[in-house]
Parts: C-alpha cells; structure tokens; sequence
C-alpha cells in the first residue's frame, strides 16, 4: 500500500493572518499545551495565542530603465525587433542606431536600413544613422585578418566604437547591440569589446542574454513583413555562405 502524506494544518497567529502550515501532530501538541486552539477539525485550523510579527512584503524590483535613455545599435531589421521592444519592456527609451559598414554590397546595406525603418515607422521607434557609408574604411581594418572570427573581432568593435561615440555625443545613458541576439554571433567578445569601448567613451555598455528573444525575433518579423537576409552581412560571409562553407548567418 502506498504511504498516505501526512496530514497538514492551517495555521493562524491570534489576529487571523496565515502563517505556514504544520503537521496535524504538531496542531495537536500546540494544543494541548494551550498555546493554540482549534478554529475547525475539517479543514484542520489552528490559532495561536499569540501575534507573529511578519517581515515586510518585497520591495518591487525597479526595472533597469526606468529613467534611461538606451542607444541601441541594430545590425538589420530582423535582430532590431525583438531587442527594441524587449528593452521598451524594461522602461528603457529606446533609440535604434544604424551603423553596419561591414554590409556589402550597397543594394544590400540598403535593404537592411530601409528594413529597420520599416519596423521603426510602424513602432514609433527613434532612429539615428550614421551619415557615411563607410566600408572601405572596415575592409581596410580586416584586410589581412580575414579568416571568420578574427575578422569579426574588428567587425564588432569598429560597430560598438562608432555606437559608444554617438551614445556619448547624444547624451544617451547607456548602449548596446543587437548582435547580441544572434546565436551566430560570438556573445562574449561582443560583452567584452562593448564593456571595454564603454569604459573608454564613458557610457555604459548595457548587456542582457537577448538570445532567449531569438524565436520570438522570427516571429516578429514575419508578421512586419520584414526582408529577411541569409548572410552576416559582409563579403567574406557571403562569399562563404554561397559556396556552402558553414558561417555565421545574420547580423
């Protein structure tokens, strides 16, 4: 036969409030020992004789923008959507920053900027671009270091740099990416690089796991009718996605 739990108690201090429940053994011997009297044997209810002084309910947590003003530099529209809303959530005022020289061709660095403004548009989110189109000045920085990852490394940075500028220029109380949302990308070096150009602009780095936003990220830009690309953005990557060499895929 299977054991049968043992029977358990409600129990009240002398001025009605609950208190944790106990064992009907424990009810019993409380009591007995006139220390407690019975309220009702079903359900078994007991009340003390005395007041129990309960600690103070939780403080609500404070969201981590409230008061905030969050630059949020945005790789293509897709990996914009979750993370700006998410941080909207956060009390966090959100402004999208446009700054990805690494895209290539133009047409395509072109299609992601105009895909950013049409979520932009239709959730009234600020947008700030940088005037330039810089990509000769990222493939000068790569040149040489080509190979996936170590190029990234200065693909990131030369991004968070021009981000952490702006957000110090604009007065902005904090920073961040949304690189950070793709499982393709490298989320550590991102924290540290951003952690790292943050100390030096004077602006915060904000970081979060946005990951956990990346079905959602999918979802979000279906329904925005969103143009949805299949390369990381630069000519390596798209040079290696299209002969089947297995990359990172968006960013």
């Amino acid at each position: 036969m299977p054991e049968t739990a043992p029977q358990k108690a409600t129990v009240l201090d002398a001025a009605g409030r609950p208190l944790s429940p106990t064992t009907a053994e424990r009810a019993k011997a409380l009591v007995a020992s006139d220390k407690a009297e019975f309220v009702s044997e079903s359900p078994l209810t007991i009340r003390l004789r005395r007041t129990v002084e309960l600690p103070p309910p939780p403080e609500p947590s404070e969201p981590p923008g409230r008061g905030r003003q969050l630059l949020l530099h945005v790789c293509c529209g897709p990996c914009g959507t979750y993370p700006a809303l998410h941080l909207r959530e956060e009390a966090f005022e959100v402004t999208a920053f446009w700054y990805n020289p690494n895209i290539h061709p133009f047409s395509e660095h072109e299609r992601r900027r105009e895909a950013l403004h049409q979520f932009a548009t239709a959730e009234d989110l600020p947008v700030l671009e940088w005037p330039d189109y810089e990509m000769v000045a990222f493939l000068r920085a790569v040149a040489g270091r080509e190979a996936f990852g170590e190029r990234c490394r200065f693909c990131y940075r030369m991004r968070l740099e021009r981000t952490a500028q702006m957000a110090r220029e604009q007065g902005f109380d904090a920073f961040t990416t949304t690189l950070l949302i793709s499982p393709y990308q490298d989320e550590e070096m991102i924290r540290a690089l951003g952690e790292e150009v943050g100390q030096v602009a004077g602006v915060p780095f904000y970081y979060e796991r946005l990951r956990r936003g990346w079905s959602e990220r999918g979802r979000l830009a279906k329904a925005h009718g969103l143009y949805r690309q299949d390369y990381c953005g630069c000519i390596y990557s798209e040079w290696e996605r299209h002969r089947g060499a297995p990359i990172e895929r968006e960013g």
